[in-house]
């Protein structure tokens, strides 16, 4: 009710009370709705924020707007609004950004919020060190719990999360682990040294980002270390931002299944939507002018056999649409870490035991529709239309299973093998079998058109 207020507000230009009202909303409200107004009003809305509010909305915006407001505002909101950003999340706007714009907000931060934006652009996109944050508590072993909790006080406040304290030596090698619960829960005058944890789970700089989701699901955790090569903690991840890193993971794999390329969105533009999708199209075309050359040689079988033209069809869709079960089920198990490439012969074997049921099951409905379809002295076609079906069928899990795991075997994205591809494979391989077959029986019964 409270947004549909703010909405009214706006279009009556009832400024006052849409101020009240966005300053009453929780921060992600207000960035959705700001993201949802025309260009024009963004700018006029987020003016009316509190400082607070600012610095809390700025994050919560799609980094296209984010760009945009800093084009509108005056340079020294601009400067405060980006210095006030947590650092991976300032990483992540000036890799949108020109490289003028980027040059003159860095020259604008401190010393230390410089150093650590410039630390986590220093590292490749995807990666661990690319998604960190360096506000991380981080506690020496010769502490007191008392001295520990004093610290956290003084100097921690703005740190993404306080959760967990790191103890590293004066080398900031990272040592051990210890809780904000251990801290409150012990009395102040024991050593950090005698309750902190040496079983750290961590992470390397330059691991790739879907391990890190995989391993803080794996243990639970709301937050992981991230170090160096030398061991030092260099900064930290945390739970928001593996849901981030999966919910991109997730959208990039189903995109890719479907042959969409880039950063689409729902509400993306039409010239945007254009250009993500016609360089697949055009691909998948060429793919499939390879399908079509597969069938070129046997027009004159087709003319002789008409009912060849109402099965084809069923092959290609039948066919792709086991192929992708089996495909999305094998990337899905990889992408969470269910399977790896170690577990190929067992899901292959699943897929073939499942997919020899699958095949019976629609061999036997193929007879039975092409026996339907074909003239009487056709219905021999029905044989051969059921056995090639079969045979699609357990080629389509073969596929479905081999490709993905070979590319992950390979360190490639398992989602390279997209639906299109995968159909356009399976179209071809079923169509030159069917057909050739059709041809041969039409040599052997002296039928030869």
């Amino acid at each position: 009710m409270l947004i549909e207020d703010v909405r009214n507000s706006l279009d009556v230009a009832d400024l006052n009370q849409l101020k009240c009202d966005l300053n009453h909303l929780q921060p992600v409200d207000v960035g959705e709705y700001i993201s949802q107004l025309p260009e024009k009003q963004r700018a006029i809305a987020f003016r009316l924020l509190n400082k607070g509010q600012a610095i809390d909305v700025f994050e919560y915006l799609p980094t296209d707007v984010q760009e945009e407001l800093i084009n509108s505002l005056h340079d020294a909101q601009v400067v405060h609004l980006v210095e006030e950003m947590s650092p991976d999340e300032r990483a992540e706007l000036f890799d949108e950004l020109p490289a003028g714009v980027i040059k003159r907000l860095l020259k604008e931060l401190s010393p230390e919020q410089r150093q650590a934006t410039a630390t986590i652009l220093g590292y490749p996109e995807g990666t661990a060190g690319r998604v960190m944050t360096t506000e991380y508590v981080r506690l020496r072993e010769g502490l007191t719990v008392g001295e520990a909790l004093s610290k956290i006080r003084r100097q921690d406040e703005d740190k993404e999360t306080i959760y967990y304290a790191y103890v590293t030596d004066d080398n900031r090698t990272l040592v051990s682990v210890v809780s904000l619960r251990q801290l409150l829960f012990t009395f102040p005058e024991v050593l950090i040294r005698d309750i902190s944890s040496d079983r750290v789970i961590k992470v390397k700089t330059e691991a790739s980002q879907e391990e890190v989701a995989q391993i803080m699901k794996r243990y639970d955790l709301i937050a992981i270390p991230v170090v160096d090569r030398e061991d030092r903690l260099v900064g930290i991840i945390t739970i928001d931002d593996v849901v981030d890193i999966l919910e991109e993971e997730a959208t990039e794999d189903i995109q890719k299944l479907a042959g969409v390329s880039g950063d689409e969105g729902a509400l993306s533009s039409p010239v945007a939507t254009i250009l993500n999708r016609l360089p697949w199209l055009l691909g998948i075309m060429g793919l499939y002018i390879g399908a079509a050359s597969a069938i070129a040689p046997f027009q004159s079988v087709i003319a002789a056999v008409p009912v060849l033209a109402v099965i084809m069809p069923i092959f290609s869709n039948t066919g792709g649409t086991v192929g992708i079960q089996a495909l999305t089920v094998t990337i899905r198990g990889l992408g969470v870490g269910e399977v790896t490439p170690k577990d190929t012969l067992k899901i292959l074997r699943k897929e073939l035991l499942a997919g020899s049921g699958t095949a019976l099951a629609l061999g036997i409905t193929m007879i039975l529709l092409s026996l339907i379809w074909a003239r009487p002295q056709e219905r021999w076609v029905a044989l051969v239309a059921g056995m090639v079906m079969m045979t699609n069928t357990i080629i389509a899990v073969t596929l479905g299973t081999l490709l993905p795991m070979g590319l992950k075997r390979l360190k490639l994205d398992p989602a390279l093998v997209s639906g299109p591809l995968l159909t356009t494979m399976l179209d071809s391989i079923g169509f030159l079998t069917f057909l050739t077959l059709i041809s041969l029986a039409l040599k052997v019964f002296h039928l030869q058109p």
